[in-house]
């Protein structure tokens, strides 16, 4: 799941539009998804945004957030709603981390195990991507307002494995912000 339906307000722009290297923020993370063998994927988007042509829509489902204001809780809710009933478990990625990489991805899948919740490591801070099973959905109805899962992991470690990666992927946040894209 990506969640894109963000206001952008600190970027002065809808970030979803961001292009970079021919292809638009949203476009290369569906992509990364893609890449790591992730079925389907859905996007939350606001309600404007359209999927791009250049997507291959056989496995993306487009869900639209017509109330972005109300944080990313409520974009989790409905993605993790949209999750098929034959889909064991969520993996959250974030539409603003073009440099998300497949092997990060991958490190978090293969991290499932003994607890419900699987999330990237690096520097002492768990971050996307998170893996949620099934059986743990509900934790996203705690949430609300502009909360995504970073206090409930910490408030919660008994339910997360935390899988080591070299750093987490940069977010998009600023105009500023895209020249420090290099790298993850």
């Amino acid at each position: 799941m990506v969640l894109a339906a963000g206001a952008s307000r600190r970027y002065g722009s809808p970030k979803q539009l961001v292009v970079i290297d021919g292809l638009t923020l949203l476009e290369r993370v569906v992509g990364t998804a893609r890449s790591a063998g992730l079925e389907p994927v859905i996007a939350v988007v606001p309600v404007w945004l359209s999927p791009p042509v250049a997507l291959d829509r056989t496995h993306l489902r487009w869900i639209r957030n017509a109330f972005p204001e109300r944080g990313v809780s409520l974009s989790l809710r409905l993605g993790l709603a949209a999750i098929p009933g034959d889909v064991s478990a969520a993996l959250i990625l974030l539409g603003d981390q073009p440099g998300i990489q497949r092997t990060t991805i991958t490190a978090v899948l293969g991290g499932r195990g003994d607890r419900p919740i699987v999330a990237a490591s690096a520097d002492g801070m768990l971050a996307p991507p998170v893996l949620v099973e099934r059986t743990h959905f509900q934790l996203a109805d705690q949430l609300s307002g502009d909360v995504g899962l970073r206090d409930l992991l910490r408030e919660n470690p008994d339910l997360v494995t935390g899988v080591a990666v070299p750093e987490h992927a940069k977010d998009l946040d600023t105009p500023e912000d895209l020249g420090s894209l290099d790298g993850p």
